[in-house]
């Protein structure tokens, strides 16, 4: 059907959008990062970086992709619906009970079967500000009411934009069912530690869900930085999502997995779709899983480029925000969207943490993805040969 064909019943398609949900109608839809395709057509270029999405710069698992190429796939059978395979792996890489597990389609999966479970209307999420989109999105979707908690300012002396738990503990209350925490957090990077976390925990309200979103945590290497799997042996609260999109490489497939109590599992297991991983998916986790030598690789090239870049932004005067993750989140100086437009035309793809107007916050903050070195020299050159031009015209409009 061509678009003249829609316009014809427009009116009848504005009555039916009116007859969703309020909540739903309330929605602003997740903006996904600009595909290399997109860029492509849009300005006729060939030799495209795209830094926006925190895909590993390495590729896939080559296990993974070794085991999927070395299979014959009967692909009108559906998956094994309850991923036994990779859940025995998973018992036995992080020392799990079966019934702790719940897998999804992307970690993004499984925090939505957290919100479909947990929350509706007259209840509601506690987030820090700058925390994951998928957080409000998710709360949004069931009716719940999102409480946001401002993060800590600017000028904290040793976590600027960070997620400030004492304020998060004093936002819930007698209809607080969730709290989402990522750690590391996108798209900021900034953590915390194992003491504060715990202390969080003891203080949180044994019925009311903690979401710990580790989605990065395998790319740190500090004693001081919590492991939520162990965590959740003491805290029946706790929800533990991973994925394998990262630092696995396999963001392609879309998997993930949580780590909770049975109780809570079985909660899970009533909201998630059949079948919601798919058997390529699933194989493929199950191989990346042994994978050591390339997620140690993966995470050395990770420790590199984030210095590099971060010394960089230093040398250049620009501030960025503390990152543990495989992301660095740097202030440019005037709105995001602006500097994200120049850098198109560049053929290098970031993510803006804000439109073309200025709103505060983190509006003037672009995230870019930590890559090979070449990758990151060259976002780097990029981002010379721009922000000058941009800056000089904001300052010659002012």
């Amino acid at each position: 059907m061509n678009n003249s064909q829609w316009s014809d019943s427009a009116h009848e398609g504005e009555i039916l959008a009116g007859q969703a949900l309020d909540y739903v109608r309330a929605i602003s839809p997740y903006v996904t990062g600009k595909p290399i395709d997109a860029v492509a057509r849009e300005f006729g270029l060939t030799d495209i970086l795209k830094l926006a999405s925190n895909e590993n710069p390495l590729g896939a698992s080559p296990r993974a992709t070794e085991t999927l190429r070395a299979q014959n796939w009967d692909l009108n059978i559906y998956p094994d619906g309850g991923g036994y395979a990779l859940k025995a792996a998973l018992v036995q890489q992080f020392d799990l009970e079966p019934s702790g597990i719940v897998l999804g389609n992307g970690s993004n999966d499984l925090l939505e079967m957290v919100a479909r479970a947990y929350l509706a209307p007259g209840r509601n999420a506690v987030f820090s500000a700058y925390a994951f989109a998928v957080y409000a999105l998710a709360t949004q979707a069931t009716g719940a009411q999102v409480k946001v908690v401002p993060a800590l300012p600017p000028e904290h002396p040793t976590m600027p934009f960070g997620a400030d738990l004492p304020s998060m503990l004093r936002a819930i209350d007698a209809e607080t069912h969730v709290v989402f925490l990522a750690n590391p957090n996108n798209p900021t990077g900034t953590w915390v530690d194992q003491d504060a976390l715990e202390a969080f925990l003891r203080a949180v309200p044994p019925t009311v869900l903690v979401v710990l979103d580790e989605a990065y945590s395998e790319y740190v290497d500090r004693p001081d930085f919590p492991d939520g799997l162990m965590l959740c042996r003491q805290f029946p609260n706790l929800v533990v999502t991973r994925t394998f999109s990262k630092i696995y490489g396999l963001a392609a497939l879309r998997v993930g997995f949580a780590v909770a109590h049975p109780a809570v599992v079985a909660m899970l297991d009533r909201v998630r779709q059949p079948f919601n991983v798919n058997h390529l998916a699933l194989i493929a986790a199950e191989a990346a899983l042994q994978d050591e030598d390339f997620l140690a690789h993966s995470r050395q090239v990770n420790a590199v480029g984030l210095r590099f870049l971060q010394q960089a932004f230093q040398t250049r005067g620009m501030a960025t925000i503390p990152s543990l993750a495989n992301f660095i989140t740097v202030l440019v100086g005037i709105p995001a969207g602006i500097v994200f437009d120049a850098l198109l035309r560049e053929g290098v793809i970031i993510r803006p943490l804000g439109g073309r107007v200025d709103t505060g916050g983190i509006s003037c903050h672009i995230r870019i993805t930590i890559g090979t070195q070449a990758q990151n020299e060259r976002v780097l050159a990029a981002l010379d040969r721009v922000l000058p031009q941009l800056l000089g015209a904001k300052g010659g409009s002012s």
